[in-house]
């Protein structure tokens, strides 16, 4: 028991940087632990906004919802640069070419803040037209408008919260990554409910205060990423020289940051279609999908904790030239996500009216989202297989597999037969639940079949 928490403390302190030696299990957990972490406060964010909005009304659950199922493109960029940043900065940690992973962070900078602002213009000046364009009633755009203007003029510190995060995974700096998440959710969820209930000082904003809490909280976060990449990481102390441009580096951030980006592209557009199709069976139904997404993916962390634990072990082994012990790490934390995963599920689909329950009183929504629920747990077991091998690829620098992969099981079977299922058969929301633990499995097969080709120990990044 000693040994265990020695090694917790460990891997909560973040003092090892590479993991091409020794144990592969030690090395799943010294980095797993943090990652876990770290995706359990970036969650809260939206469980935490849910919960206080779902006070208010129907109609600021639904803003949010519909909201978020937009602003998942600008997650689909941080994403895709978070995935560049591991994939890039591993490859540099695992050859000890310290000085090339530093500069590739400073070039992750550059890209993020270039790529976000464009995107906070425009958000903000049609964030109305938007949400019109998502089937919001005139009550939602009227409500959710500023609260979608936030969201999108925020776009800079919610790419740069991704993408910092992914550039200290690679160097297996987790631990900093995980508390920059805490100090932004810790602070989201101080300010969150004075700013929404009008506690204090601070005026009562509704669901506007919620996408202001959640911009602050995630500045901060991001001041605190950028003060540990300067100032307190013992390797990568970042200088300005790192964050001129290099053609170079940004060539190969941009070739797998592209791939990174447009396969979340494709899954995140094929949950704005879901939604779309949802928001014709009225507000509770996407309430209750949307409380059900934000459990889902909340229980979901730990999960891809593994996942990205897995990417930075591809990566900085494929760096140190064995490819084998970065496949058998793969293996490994399949396996662990697996357990995981099933347990949840059955958990989940017992419990899922309660769970439900603790968002929301209105009857309807609670039975959208308890039916949700149980529908998106029966995919778990192929999640758990899913997010390894997924990321994993991603981590070896092969993005483009999983783009053509995403693209196959979510636009071509996955909108397809929801739309069938919803419309067509008149099955409504239960038809689009189907669809979306049926499209993983399928992801799941094709996956495992890409990886086990072996195809990704021989990309360059």
């Amino acid at each position: 028991m000693k040994k265990w928490f020695q090694l917790l403390r460990q891997a909560l302190s973040g003092s090892e940087e590479s993991f091409t030696q020794g144990s592969i299990n030690r090395a799943i957990f010294l980095l797993s632990v943090p990652m876990i972490l770290e995706m359990i406060m970036e969650s809260l964010f939206a469980v935490v906004d849910i919960f206080f909005v779902s006070k208010v009304s129907i109609e600021a659950v639904a803003t949010v919802g519909l909201t978020e199922s937009v602003v998942t493109l600008v997650y689909s960029v941080a994403i895709g640069l978070s995935t560049a940043a591991t994939a890039t900065i591993a490859r540099r940690i695992g050859e000890n070419n310290v000085a090339q992973a530093r500069r590739a962070i400073g070039q992750v900078i550059l890209l993020s803040l270039a790529i976000s602002i464009v995107i906070a213009i425009l958000g903000s000046v049609f964030a109305g037209d938007i949400l019109s364009l998502m089937g919001a009633d005139p009550k939602v755009i009227e409500i959710g408008t500023t609260f979608a203007r936030i969201q999108f003029i925020s776009s800079p510190v919610v790419v740069l919260l991704y993408s910092l995060s992914g550039a200290l995974r690679g160097a297996g700096a987790a631990a900093t990554a995980m508390r920059s998440l805490m100090i932004a959710n810790g602070f989201n969820m101080l300010l969150g409910p004075m700013l929404i209930f009008g506690v204090g000082p601070f005026p009562e904003l509704g669901v506007t205060g919620a996408a202001i809490a959640t911009a602050v909280g995630r500045t901060i976060g991001v001041s605190y990423q950028l003060y540990s990449l300067i100032k307190a990481n013992k390797i990568l102390e970042l200088i300005w020289a790192d964050l001129r441009p290099h053609r170079e580096t940004i060539k190969t951030i941009v070739e797998v940051a592209t791939g990174g980006t447009v396969q979340f592209l494709i899954s995140s557009a094929s949950w704005i279609f879901l939604t779309r199709i949802l928001a014709e069976f009225g507000s509770d139904v996407v309430a209750g999908y949307t409380i059900a997404i934000r459990v889902i993916m909340f229980t979901l962390l730990p999960a891809w904790g593994l996942a990205n634990a897995a990417a930075t072990l591809v990566g900085q082994n494929l760096g140190a030239n064995q490819p084998d012990r970065a496949e058998t790490s793969v293996w490994r934390c399949a396996l662990f996500n697996l357990i995981f995963l099933v347990g949840l599920s059955i958990l989940m689909s017992i419990w899922a009216e309660t769970i439900i329950g603790w968002f929301t009183t209105e009857a309807a929504a609670i039975e959208t989202g308890k039916l949700a629920l149980r529908i998106l747990c029966l995919g778990f077991g192929f999640y758990a297989y899913t997010m390894v091998v997924i990321q994993s690829l991603n981590g070896a620098g092969d993005t483009k597999t999983p783009t053509v992969l995403n693209l196959l099981c979510f636009w071509f079977f996955q909108i397809p037969l929801a739309y069938l299922l919803a419309v067509v058969w008149n099955m409504g929301p239960l038809g689009v639940f189907i669809a979306v633990p049926a499209a993983e499995a399928l992801l799941a097969i094709l996956g495992i079949w890409r990886f086990r080709l072996g195809h990704w120990k021989s990309v360059k990044v």
